[in-house]
């Protein structure tokens, strides 16, 4: 069975594991995204996803918040098109899974002692990517809870 994590947000990432192992992870882009995701719908194993529920934040401009839906359905829409099973998990229900609150640099901490020979640290950036980070804990939230 194949796990994909989807953390949603303007640096997000995607992340697909097999039993333990990681297959992929990376930050979000539509072409990248497709593309595993296809591959994903073309397996003959079954796929669960935890995709991060996300909503508008306060103070967040009318622009930003209609932008980040759009977004959100298109992913949606995408695994709606691709028949890939998916639960929409509250950030607090996944990050309690793993003792997370919002810190983002906890996220990564945990995800590296998880997953120790993830490179969390993208192409072109300093640091590792919370995105990247949270979508391997998401699929791992998949793997124990879905």
């Amino acid at each position: 069975m194949y796990y994909l994590g989807i953390d949603p947000g303007k640096s997000g990432g995607f992340a697909i594991l097999k039993d333990h192992e990681i297959i992929n992870y990376a930050m979000f882009d539509k072409q990248s995204f497709i593309a595993n995701v296809d591959w994903l719908s073309r397996c003959q194993e079954r796929t669960v996803c935890c995709l991060e529920q996300v909503h508008s934040m306060p103070k967040q401009g009318v622009a930003s918040s209609f932008s980040f839906g759009e977004s959100y359905g298109w992913l949606k829409g995408v695994l709606d098109a691709m028949e890939i099973a998916y639960q929409e998990i509250k950030p607090q229900i996944w990050k309690k899974e793993f003792g997370l609150n919002t810190d983002k640099k906890k996220s990564i901490e945990v995800c590296q002692q998880l997953f120790p020979d993830a490179n969390l640290v993208p192409h072109n950036h300093r640091t590792a990517h919370d995105g990247i980070a949270e979508a391997l804990l998401m699929a791992e939230y998949a793997r124990r809870k879905l």
